[in-house]
C-alpha cells in the first residue's frame, strides 16, 4: 500500500513537473520580444514590423534586443494582442512564465493610463501625436477591454493576481469616465468620438497629416462596444443612444465601397448602389460632412479631390456601423429592457 501512495504521488509531481515545462511556440516567441517596461512594439528599432511567423534566427534577436522601451506601444493592437495570447496559451498549458509575462504587460497598461482616465498611444514616448489620448485603431479601447477582462475575471484572465484584478476595476471606471468626456457634443447634443484627443484639455485633435480633427466612425463603433459591455448608468445610457442616432442619421445610402487590385496595388473606388449603406471614416467636428485628409495636411470634403497616393492608400468609407445599428443595439436594449 505503501508503495502505491509513493509511486501515485511520484506520478502526480512528475505531472506537475511537465504540465510547467509544456510550451506554447507562439507565447515563447512572445515572452522574447516583451520589452523591458513589460509592453510590445509593432516595429523593431530598425522599423520592421514585429512579425510572430520568423524564426527568432541570432540577426533577429539582435534587432529585439536593440529595441527599447520608447517604442512600446497599444497601437495596431500591440500589448493587448500579446496579453490576451500569453493568458490564452497559460490557462491550456498552465506554464507559470505566459502567467507572469501577461501579467507585466497588465501592469504597463495600467501604468501607462493618465489620471484623467485616457491611454496615450505610446509610453514612455511622449514625441508627436503619441501622447494624445488615442482611440485611433481601438487602441485605447483595446487596452481597456484588456483590463475589463482582467476586473472581470472574464476570458480566461480569472488566473490574474487579484491586486491587478483591483486596479483594473479602478483603472476601467476612470475609462469609462474618460470615454463620456470626449464624446463631442454640437450644441449640447452628444455625437461620436474623435480619433485622438489632447492629454491635458481632452479636446480633440490631429494626429498624422491625412487625419485630421474630425468625428470618426470605426473607432466610435468600438467605444459604443464597449460602452455596451458595462453596468447601465444613465450617464452610459444617454452616450450609447446619442451615439447610434448619430450613426443613423449620418449614414450614405445608395453607394457601396471596393477595394480590388490593379499590377499587385489596391484600388479603392466609391460607386453607385441602391441596395449599400455606407459612412465616411471621417466627419466634419461641427457640420457632419464627410471630410478626407491628405499627406500635405490639406482637408478636403470631395473624395475624388484626394490625391490618389492617399485615395488608394486609406480605407476611406466603410459599413461600421451596419451590424452595431441592426443587430447589437436592439439586442443591448432588449437585455437591459430599454425603450429606445
Amino acid at each position: 500500500m505503501m508503495k502505491l501512495k509513493l509511486s501515485a504521488a511520484v506520478f502526480s509531481l512528475t505531472t506537475a513537473v511537465l504540465s510547467a515545462q509544456i510550451k506554447d511556440t507562439l507565447a515563447e516567441k512572445m515572452l522574447v520580444y516583451q520589452l523591458p517596461i513589460g509592453g510590445w512594439s509593432k516595429q523593431l528599432d530598425d522599423k520592421s514590423v514585429v512579425n510572430y511567423n520568423l524564426p527568432l534566427d541570432k540577426d533577429l534577436l539582435k534587432k529585439i534586443k536593440a529595441t527599447g522601451d520608447d517604442h512600446a506601444t497599444i497601437d495596431n493592437n500591440a500589448t493587448s494582442r500579446e496579453i490576451n495570447a500569453l493568458i490564452k496559451a497559460y490557462s491550456t498549458t498552465k506554464n507559470p512564465e505566459y502567467l507572469k509575462s501577461a501579467e507585466k504587460g497588465i501592469s504597463y497598461l495600467l501604468l501607462m493610463q493618465y489620471k484623467n482616465g485616457g491611454f496615450p498611444q505610446y509610453y514612455p514616448n511622449s514625441g508627436l501625436y503619441r501622447k494624445q489620448v488615442t482611440y485611433n485603431d481601438n487602441a485605447m479601447i483595446n487596452a481597456l477591454t484588456v483590463l475589463y477582462n482582467v476586473a472581470e475575471g472574464k476570458n480566461d484572465f480569472d488566473a490574474v493576481d487579484s491586486k491587478l484584478k483591483e486596479k483594473s476595476k479602478i483603472a476601467v471606471q476612470k475609462g469609462i469616465e474618460c470615454i463620456l468626456k470626449t464624446q463631442v457634443l454640437q450644441k449640447g447634443t452628444p455625437t461620436i468620438w474623435g480619433d485622438q484627443y489632447n492629454e491635458i484639455t481632452l479636446q480633440p485633435d490631429k494626429a498624422r497629416a491625412f487625419e485630421p480633427i474630425s468625428l470618426a466612425t470605426g473607432e466610435s463603433v468600438g467605444i459604443i462596444r464597449f460602452l455596451m459591455l458595462q453596468p447601465v448608468t444613465p450617464e452610459v445610457e444617454k452616450s450609447i443612444k446619442s451615439a447610434v442616432k448619430w450613426f443613423k442619421q449620418n449614414k450614405i445610402e445608395g453607394y457601396s465601397y471596393n477595394v480590388s487590385k490593379v499590377n499587385g496595388k489596391a484600388v479603392r473606388t466609391l460607386a453607385e448602389d441602391k441596395n449599400s449603406v455606407i459612412w465616411a471614416r471621417f466627419y466634419d467636428i461641427n457640420s457632419n460632412k464627410p471630410l478626407f485628409g491628405d499627406r500635405d495636411g490639406s482637408v478636403k470634403y470631395n473624395y475624388n479631390e484626394v490625391s490618389e497616393e492617399r485615395r488608394n492608400g486609406y480605407s476611406w468609407f466603410g459599413d461600421f456601423a451596419d451590424k452595431l445599428i441592426n443587430k447589437e443595439y436592439p439586442k443591448w436594449l432588449e437585455k437591459n429592457k430599454i425603450s429606445e
